[in-house]
């Protein structure tokens, strides 16, 4: 078995120790077909495109996003 600790580790220390474990969010681009948020280096989980091209087939086809100056 190995040894016990003798001393309870103070708070400063345990916070030293896990400074490192803290979640970070995840980087999202904007996908060049249907600009839905997408991460890099990924398929798009909405139109199934990468590089340029469509690798996935979705049920479903989704509209490309329509800016402000074209509604008018």
């Amino acid at each position: 078995m190995p040894p016990q600790p003798k001393r309870k580790h103070s708070r400063a220390r345990q916070g030293e120790r896990q400074s490192h474990l803290a979640l970070k969010a995840a980087a999202l681009v904007e996908c060049p077909q249907c600009k839905n948020p997408k991460i890099p280096h990924r398929v798009c989980p909405t139109c199934g495109t990468y590089d340029g091209r469509e690798v996935v087939e979705m049920k479903t086809k989704v509209k490309p996003a329509k800016d402000d100056n074209e509604k008018k």
